[in-house]
């Protein structure tokens, strides 16, 4: 009687376990309008967008390309090291997430410029080591603006619809951080300015961790 009393509630705490799963949506289109799938052939039958492929050089002149981050999460914000308004606010608080997963080989962090043309790799170089960030997993980019704003509009939906709609003359600033998952699918969208976004956004990466090795492991 007391075994089954005890495989009961072993069962009834695995499933609330299980329950409590955090699973994130997709993003599709840039109104960012969510999708909850969990089957994966409904998933790659109705996910299209993804992130394209990319070319640019870091803060210690390393090009990083889309196979830098092959299989991994990534989290991407666009910045500029001379923006005295939200820029320092949102490398502060991504700070976050590098505490978080400097070590994580799973997981990247990319800042890109949005003014490459003055954010060369000597400056941004400057700009990391006056932010004191060491961490090998977050990347500062520039290269070519036209490159870089269309990933950030087409790729990224970095400026939502409203954005989408832009083109490369249009200065691009946003407050926005995307979530990434390894397949290079949208799973969130946050404020970069709002601290507890960024916990929240910790939170969603370990979930697609999870996720991952869920779809690895079965």
């Amino acid at each position: 009687m007391q075994y089954r009393f005890i495989t009961i509630l072993f069962t009834i705490v695995l499933f609330s376990c299980q329950s409590q799963e955090k699973e994130l949506p997709f993003y599709n289109t840039p109104d960012f309008t969510p999708i909850f799938l969990n089957n994966e052939k409904d998933i790659d039958r109705k996910i299209t967008h993804e992130i394209n492929d990319f070319s640019f050089l870091d803060q210690h002149n390393q090009q990083i390309t889309q196979k830098d981050i092959e299989g991994k999460i990534h989290v991407a914000n666009f910045i500029f090291t001379s923006c005295g308004s939200i820029c320092p606010v949102m490398t502060n608080h991504m700070k976050i997430i590098d505490q978080e997963y400097s070590d994580d080989q799973e997981v990247a962090i990319l800042s890109y410029s949005v003014t490459p043309w003055i954010d060369n790799v000597e400056v941004l170089q400057e700009y990391t080591e006056k932010q004191q960030i060491q961490s090998k997993n977050w990347h500062f980019l520039t290269g070519d603006k036209s490159e870089i704003y269309q990933l950030a509009r087409q790729s990224y939906f970095a400026e939502e619809d409203l954005g989408f709609t832009k083109d490369s003359t249009d200065f691009l600033h946003t407050e926005h951080v995307i979530l990434v998952d390894a397949d290079k699918r949208i799973r969130g969208i946050y404020n970069g300015t709002i601290k507890l976004d960024m916990r929240q956004l910790a939170k969603d990466i370990e979930a697609l961790k999870a996720e991952k090795k869920k779809n690895i492991f079965g």
